[in-house]
């Protein structure tokens, strides 16, 4: 069934209510675990309905927040989802108490009662209102986001329509398209400072409420990190400066001399070549023509993954007017489909999506023999292993897409992972700063982030651009408003990433073997336990970083 024949009904929250509490006190009466099993089946059919219909009226809203009727609908579940989390706790206190919980254990996994345990920590019915207001500040950046209409070369364009322009070859060019879009976040600074003073008293008013001494012990929670804490990732991030930090430095170095420039400004970083950085040779068709031919001989299994996503038009990738930006994969239980959003702008970005998402969407559909909800996805920097090792497994098929380019490709692709990890730190190094101190002006907060730009990137060069030079470029970071804490995830992610890049390197087979194990787990185990199922080492681990750095480093000079 094609996704635009999927069917959008808005639940009856007082019809599932009444039936989720019935169906929860069942199980909390019963004595018989196949009747339990039973229950719990019933429970998740209708929780799954539930985040099916939210699913697709977000998908349908992002592909154009224009529609007025998906807008109304979006404001609905900003409203509606807090109760429907009301419910969801229900059933944990229920399971996490049960008189049979050493045989539900063992039938649903020790890494879904902590989940569940989580969850109760993070959930009061007396942070409901909390919950919306929180959600209708995160939507209002969306829209915010959604509403850059920046005049250049003659057109009006959106956020993602600016790209291909700061990617030009013609410096003048890049400088004039930073620049404009940097004007789009000063014209609406005081509404950006607003929306994220905000969020940030909400959510610490949320962490007072449930107990908490700060967001940051909440936040972690939100995250379901069971296996790691704060102090773990203070290692890591350490780890980052003394190996990471260096090589990133000298490939930004090498990149200024590449391009015979004597500084090189912010508005150069992300152009690599004189004569321009790679670009895929065909449009979005053509694009999604060559990714069919590339996963159907990458594997069976993903073969038979990509043509489900066609057949049923599982992806909606171009840029158009009223589309909001940024790209994401979700799953829609009831039709057992991933979906991916993107916006296609003609760049190497196009095809990351068309390997990144992917490797989401593709771990989703392996997985979808998962019926409970919680367990689907892995936690978030277990998910992103399997987007970015996806990246390198289908390097093979690169010069499909780029021809002439491919090398290039290759060189930015590997580059990029390792100047990305620094930046996912700083990301995250910011918000533990913002929560430890929620009272900090935005003043103080621009400072902030800047000082640790020098810190993560001491090669940025804004001198010519006072607006991002006061601290301000982390206003097009959506992760800072809209999910605080996800971001170290990504660079955790890489360095397991760059390991399954270790592997296929001396045995192709045995590590996509490695990647099918971890896909099909989903996320029926927590993260450390995750990277033991696909032979990794914990980024924690002393010398796991530097040692993947070492090899990185390598393959890059001698490219």
């Amino acid at each position: 069934m094609k996704f635009k024949d999927f069917k959008y009904e808005r639940p009856n929250y007082n019809l599932v209510k009444k039936t989720l509490i019935d169906l929860i006190q069942k199980l909390k009466d019963s004595d018989n675990i196949q009747e339990q099993k039973n229950l719990i089946h019933e429970i998740n059919t209708v929780r799954n309905n539930v985040s099916s219909m939210s699913s697709i009226a977000n998908i349908r809203h992002t592909i154009n927040t224009e529609d007025k009727f998906y807008d109304n609908e979006n404001e609905y579940w900003d409203e509606i989802s807090p109760f429907y989390q009301e419910l969801d706790s229900l059933f944990y206190e229920i399971m996490v108490n049960h008189n049979n919980r050493v045989n539900l254990v063992l039938e649903y996994g020790e890494q879904l009662f902590r989940l569940m345990e989580n969850s109760l920590k993070i959930f009061s019915p007396d942070i409901i209102e909390d919950l919306q207001e929180e959600n209708k500040q995160i939507s209002k950046y969306v829209k915010l986001l959604a509403s850059a209409k920046i005049m250049f070369d003659g057109k009006e364009r959106n956020l993602s329509g600016m790209t291909p322009f700061i990617l030009s070859s013609d410096r003048t060019i890049r400088k004039a398209a930073q620049e404009a879009k940097s004007t789009f976040f000063l014209n609406n600074e005081t509404e950006f400072d607003e929306i994220f003073n905000n969020l940030v008293r909400v959510r610490v008013k949320i962490a007072k409420k449930l107990g908490f001494n700060n967001f940051i012990e909440l936040g972690y929670l939100r995250m379901n990190r069971v296996d790691y804490d704060a102090k773990m990732v203070d290692s890591f991030r350490k780890q980052v400066i003394d190996s990471v930090v260096p090589l990133a430095s000298s490939l930004y170095e090498k990149q200024r001399i590449r391009l015979r420039l004597d500084s090189l400004r912010y508005y150069d970083e992300k152009f690599e070549f004189n004569d321009g950085n790679p670009t895929p040779k065909g449009d979005a068709n053509w694009i999604i023509e060559q990714g069919k031919y590339m996963y159907h001989e990458l594997s069976p299994e993903t073969s038979e993954f990509i043509d489900f996503m066609i057949d049923n038009d599982l992806m909606d990738l171009t840029t158009k007017k009223g589309k909001a930006g940024g790209g994401y994969c979700t799953f829609i239980p009831d039709y057992k489909s991933p979906f991916i959003f993107s916006n296609f702008n003609g760049t190497s970005g196009d095809i990351d999506v068309l390997t990144h998402e992917a490797g989401h969407a593709f771990q989703a559909y392996r997985s979808s023999w998962i019926e409970v909800p919680e367990l689907l996805w892995a936690t978030y920097e277990s998910s992103e292993i399997h987007s970015m090792s996806m990246e390198f497994f289908t390097m093979n098929w690169m010069e499909n897409f780029f021809k002439e380019d491919t090398n290039k490709y290759k060189f930015l692709h590997l580059s990029n992972a390792i100047k990305f990890i620094p930046y996912g730190v700083l990301v995250d190094h910011f918000q533990h700063k913002i929560y430890e101190n929620p009272n900090l002006t935005p003043t103080e907060r621009k400072f902030i982030w800047r000082d640790l730009e020098k810190i993560y990137k001491p090669h940025c060069d804004y001198s010519e651009n006072p607006f991002l030079e006061k601290g301000t470029w982390w206003f097009q970071q959506a992760h800072i408003f809209e999910l605080p804490f996800y971001y170290i995830d990504y660079s955790l992610a890489q360095i397991c990433a760059l390991q399954f890049w270790q592997k296929m390197n001396k045995n192709y087979q045995e590590s996509w073997k490695d990647y099918l194990n971890l896909c099909h787990e989903g996320g029926t185990k927590s993260f450390l336990n995750l990277l033991k199922v696909a032979k990794l080492i914990s980024p924690f681990e002393k010398g796991c970083v530097e040692n993947i750095i070492l090899d990185a480093e390598s393959y890059l000079n001698n490219f």
